[in-house]
């Protein structure tokens, strides 16, 4: 059941919009391929995709994340017991045709992303108005990395985005018990250091996946929220999917790199010297962990 509740404000008053679903399940498809990298955090690739003689199959939408993991996107208007096994149909293909999959990347966008396509866990994101307690335990069932997203549409021109469950990741924890820590130097106190930072930005909440790069390690719920670079000789580098234009940035501790190369994805970059470093930082992980 969604939970969000939407007010209109006018002439001093408030008016609730009332949540609804699509007249068509094609109406949530085209905004979201329309508006994905937004929405999903995801780079639009194709639409109905077909599979061959073999499959005889349409794949929805496909389309490749901020790390450069293949996805299949599959839509509901309501609710539909099947989605989760049509979605991991069509992503047995995906893992079968992979040539294919890298040249409508070289097609679509550009040589590079098709070269640095990484194929460890490949994502199913299913978008339906809503899931039953079956598709849920269904999805816990699967190794496979599947994101469920409900949505809602409100008015005229707002709509409502709420990831129900995430699997194929890190398993959910809680927040890390803090430990203390033997007094170190140099590296060895840097490489402390970030793994402190790893078990900070885990802990944050429920389903959160983990995907290691050889340049960075990603945090995410349905969209990056953090990357965090290995430790340099004196600092280590978390970038964070947060507005640089919204933070009050700190002289030689948080930066604004948009538009400006670097691994790992967001344009608020946090340089961690010390651990009081991170514990400031802590406010800066949440806020982006809760926008993703």
């Amino acid at each position: 059941m969604f939970q969000l509740r939407f007010f209109q404000t006018a002439h001093g008053g408030v008016r609730e919009l009332a949540p609804r679903l699509a007249e068509a399940e094609a109406d949530v498809q085209r905004l979201v391929e329309a508006n994905m990298e937004a929405l999903l955090g995801v780079r639009f690739l194709a639409s109905e995709y077909g599979t061959g003689s073999v499959h005889a199959g349409r794949i929805d939408s496909l389309g490749l994340d901020a790390n450069g993991t293949p996805v299949v996107i599959e839509y509901k208007r309501g609710t539909d017991s099947g989605v989760i096994n049509q979605g991991l149909y069509y992503l047995s293909w995906l893992v079968d045709h992979r040539a294919e999959f890298e040249q409508l990347v070289r097609e679509r966008l550009e040589a590079t992303a098709a070269a640095q396509v990484f194929w460890s866990g490949p994502r199913l994101i299913c978008v339906a108005g809503d899931y039953t307690r079956y598709d849920l335990h269904a999805m816990s069932e699967h190794r496979r990395s599947i994101d469920l997203v409900r949505y809602r549409l409100f008015g005229r021109d707002l709509i409502g985005l709420e990831t129900v469950a995430t699997a194929g990741g890190r398993p959910a924890q809680g927040r890390p018990e803090r430990r203390t820590r033997p007094v170190r130097s140099g590296c060895e106190r840097i490489a402390e250091l970030a793994k402190a930072a790893d078990e900070v930005l885990l802990g944050l909440g429920d389903g959160i996946t983990k995907v290691q790069r050889k340049q960075y390690s990603a945090y995410r719920r349905l969209q990056n929220f953090a990357s965090l670079c290995p430790p340099q000789r004196t600092k280590v580098h978390v970038y964070l999917s947060l507005d640089p234009g919204e933070v009050d940035l700190v002289p030689d501790f948080t930066r604004n790199v948009a538009g400006l190369g670097h691994h790992g994805t967001g344009d608020l970059e946090v340089r961690l010297r010390t651990e009081r470093d991170l514990e400031r930082a802590h406010d800066l992980f949440r806020a982006s962990y809760a926008a993703a």
